[in-house]
């Protein structure tokens, strides 16, 4: 079901204006843009994009 991404953050305890950053930046796979209001899927997780395994990777 899509919800508001305003209620998508406060869902996820995220600043609404964080979550609509993420969405101009395409961070999120579910969020579109209908009129000027911006929608999510709501079972979409928030993406975690933290090195978990322990090593960096240097960018080149």
């Amino acid at each position: 079901m899509l919800i508001s991404l305003p209620e998508y953050a406060k869902r996820h305890g995220k600043d609404p204006a964080t979550a609509r950053q993420m969405a101009l930046r395409g961070g999120f796979k579910t969020a579109k843009k209908i009129g000027r209001n911006w929608v999510i899927d709501d079972a979409e997780t928030w993406p975690d994009g933290r090195v978990k395994t322990g090593k960096y990777i240097k960018a080149k």
